[in-house]
């Protein structure tokens, strides 16, 4: 269960530097008790920076670390109550599965009968127990990264790391791990740092989600509020797809495009001030048809192409400024065909618009 006051890590002001390198600026995060909180981004965002120092593996150039709020910034990662479970697993090929979880209670030297009934119960959670006299050498990538969880989870710590765990499986068995982590987070009630840079694994299993890019935290909000409500140009074209198109503002809900394009919005936007902001339309928000009285934003273009991703189409538009346009559009829509170079009318709802300013600004 989410502790919406405790806040189990923050970090507070935490900039970290690599000689000249700026990896980490200014940081505030805070991670409440009993979530799944991701942090993702693209390569070099500072995600796994953030994770290392979390976990005591780096420290801090300025600013502090705070576990169940005592700064930590010279506790050493093994005095921390936080564990990691790392994308190559971690596992100790000569040792057996059972020998592979009970390792950190041996090594705290926990009674042996407390061990077998603790490495049992952890591996039962993962449904590994069948597998306990098994090499990690015979296992698949999903069965080591379950016994990676299950070592990971029996010392019960107060939070655990996760760095991109599941990149190295293949879609399926990503997609598995997943329903897999998601179960039995609910299950143990322990907060979950996950690192990932799929942005679609970020939205299925979080409670909440940071957006980092270039060391800078762009946005925290739940997987809804990430995606339905991006606050920079940059997240809302990396979670998810976006049309994003330049121009400013001529009021609280009055966009004009660099191009001449004119759009109502519902919110209010307090970026009205600023000399250049971007509209952000998600591809399925889009129609051809204005049925709809609540369409009232018509968007010109030109028709490009058509990609067929089975479920759905996406139809690639051009729009007089010269950006490039995506429509999703699912079967039951019907199947309507453009001829390249075909002028369309695009529709949108102003309740589908979202203001959202430069990504640097």
């Amino acid at each position: 269960m989410i502790n919406q006051e405790q806040a189990v890590v923050e970090l507070r002001q935490v900039s970290k530097r690599f000689g000249n390198y700026e990896a980490i600026k200014d940081l505030n995060l805070s991670i409440r008790r009993g979530e799944f909180f991701s942090i993702v981004g693209p390569s070099g965002c500072g995600k796994t920076t953030t994770l290392k120092m979390i976990a005591g593996f780096d420290h801090a150039t300025e600013g502090a670390v705070y576990l169940s709020g005592t700064s930590a910034n010279h506790i050493p990662p093994y005095k921390r109550n936080v564990n990691t479970v790392f994308q190559n697993y971690a596992l100790f090929p000569h040792m057996t599965v059972y020998d592979n979880v009970a390792y950190p209670l041996k090594l705290r030297k926990v009674p042996k009968n407390e061990i077998r009934s603790r490495v049992i119960e952890s591996m039962k959670m993962v449904s590994m127990d069948p597998f306990l006299d098994r090499s990690p050498n015979q296992l698949s990538g999903g069965q080591k990264q379950r016994v990676a969880l299950a070592r990971a989870l029996i010392s019960k710590p107060e939070v655990l790391l996760l760095d991109e765990p599941l990149s190295a499986l293949d879609f399926h068995l990503r997609q598995e791990m997943q329903r897999v982590l998601k179960h039995l987070q609910r299950e143990v009630d322990i907060t979950f740092v996950y690192i990932t840079h799929d942005q679609g694994e970020a939205l299925s299993l979080s409670d909440r989600i940071a957006v980092m890019k270039n060391g800078v935290l762009h946005q925290v909000g739940s997987p809804e509020e990430i995606y339905e409500m991006p606050q920079t140009s940059f997240v809302a074209g990396f979670i998810g797809k976006s049309n994003l198109i330049k121009g400013r503002m001529e009021g609280p809900t009055h966009f004009v495009s660099d191009a001449g394009l004119q759009a109502m919005t519902n919110e209010a936007s307090d970026l009205s001030g600023e000399p250049h902001v971007y509209i952000s339309v998600r591809p399925e928000k889009l129609r051809i048809s204005k049925d709809d009285e609540r369409y009232i934003n018509r968007l010109s273009a030109v028709f490009v192409e058509e990609t067929y991703y089975g479920a759905d189409r996406e139809l690639t538009f051009r729009e007089a400024g010269g950006t490039h346009i995506l429509m999703k559009q699912q079967k039951d829509d019907g199947n309507v065909k453009f001829s390249e170079g075909e002028s369309v009318d695009l529709f949108f709802r102003p309740e589908d618009a979202v203001i959202v300013k430069e990504w640097g600004s």
